[in-house]
């Protein structure tokens, strides 16, 4: 059988003896793709229970969070020409008006803020924000090689990267066709005989890892086929084994294909630990493109993870990390919106203000902080 992980590897038959260089790859690969699969189901089922905590618990506190800072930039609008305060104190206060601004508008909501925007910036929000949508969108580009088009909206996370994951799937589409129907224009040319030796043996091999899958399947369909079967119960067994036969052809699965052998018994570890050289040369290699397109799939369900729910796009992160810094901010930001409360209060004061200002330092904040301030008020 094989084993829970899925992970089907050949086993050294002596102690004396040692696996080959394909064997040991062979092995690698399998245990590679285990480990993505799992990586892969557990971001499946995380994402769904991270949605629902962040909606029923962080998304409310965010509102309220949000809704102080509304109530601040308005404050400090209405207080800015006091003459209790000095060119220090406004210049002070602009920034602030315009951090929180910015933060807020930025979300996609309180379009109320961009006329105060504006009026403390000296700028357009609208115009800074198409800049910086242009500019995201050539570093895109430049960096994986695509065209997004001039319909893509970076303020959107989950459209954008579908879109980033339809343009790489469409040029990865592409790519392989070009390779195997060169254009008119570059197939024309008189090749070498050299190259001429070397595309035939890349498409002799091509066509040996398809016949290799697809002998396995053939196998697999003969012994499964539900319709020789005249028991209505191994039927219905069948038909659903079968079922999972197609699947793994079509996504090319081979290890999922040699793990349905060995459930059913059609063959044993020893077949596996005898797979031939030549075989096994085929077989890693749909084994690399498998593991290629999977770790493809984990890249693109956690940058559209990263981008939806506000995550930095580098560093290390795993679904258990994602829970971990999802309680944290829950903490943090019950804290500061119980200080904004406060603020808000204290702050109308204008006295009150012009002390808080004096303690208050104009810091360049990190690109993913929450809270504007560098200290609380």
């Amino acid at each position: 059988m094989a084993s829970s992980s899925g992970n089907v590897r050949i086993v050294e038959q002596k102690a004396t003896s040692s696996l080959s260089s394909a064997q040991k790859t062979f092995n690698r690969l399998s245990k590679k793709i285990a480990k993505q699969r799992e990586q892969l189901s557990a971001w499946q089922t995380t994402i769904p229970l991270y949605q629902e905590k962040y909606v029923r618990e962080f998304d409310p506190l965010l509102q309220s969070f949000d809704g102080y800072r509304v109530q601040l930039v308005h404050l400090f609008d209405r207080l800015y020409a006091d003459k209790i305060f000095s060119k220090t104190d406004r210049t002070k206060l602009q920034h602030l008006i315009c951090a929180m601004a910015a933060d807020l508008l930025d979300s996609g909501e309180h379009e109320e803020l961009k006329e105060i925007y504006n009026r403390h910036s000296g700028s357009d929000y609208d115009a800074e924000e198409e800049q910086d949508n242009q500019e995201i969108k050539s570093m895109m580009e430049r960096m994986l090689g695509v065209e997004l088009g001039d319909g893509i909206d970076m303020r959107t996370p989950d459209d954008f990267i579908d879109q980033i994951s339809r343009q790489l799937h469409e040029k990865l589409h592409q790519d392989a066709q070009d390779f195997e129907n060169p254009p008119a224009s570059r197939s024309s040319r008189k090749k070498s005989a050299k190259a001429m030796a070397k595309e035939a043996r890349l498409q002799a091999e091509a066509q040996q890892v398809s016949q290799s899958i697809r002998e396995v399947f053939r196998k697999l369909a003969s012994t499964l086929h539900p319709d020789k079967e005249p028991d209505p119960e191994e039927r219905a067994r069948k038909t659903e084994l079968m079922q999972r036969v197609n699947s793994a052809y079509s996504a090319n699965n081979l290890l999922a294909l040699l793990e349905l052998q060995l459930e059913i018994e059609q063959i044993d570890q020893a077949a596996i630990n005898s797979i031939s050289e030549d075989r096994l040369k085929h077989y890693n290699k749909v084994l690399k493109e498998q593991s290629a397109e999977l770790q493809q799939e984990l890249d693109t369900v956690e940058m559209s993870f990263r981008a939806h729910f506000d995550f930095p796009p580098y560093g290390a992160l795993s679904p258990t990390m994602a829970f971990t810094m999802l309680e944290r901010d829950i903490a943090q930001i019950r804290e500061d919106t119980a200080g904004l409360k406060e603020d808000v209060e204290s702050l109308q004061n204008p006295t009150n203000l012009k002390k808080w200002l004096k303690a208050y330092r104009i810091v360049r904040r990190p690109a993913f902080d929450l809270n504007p301030f560098s200290g609380k008020f």
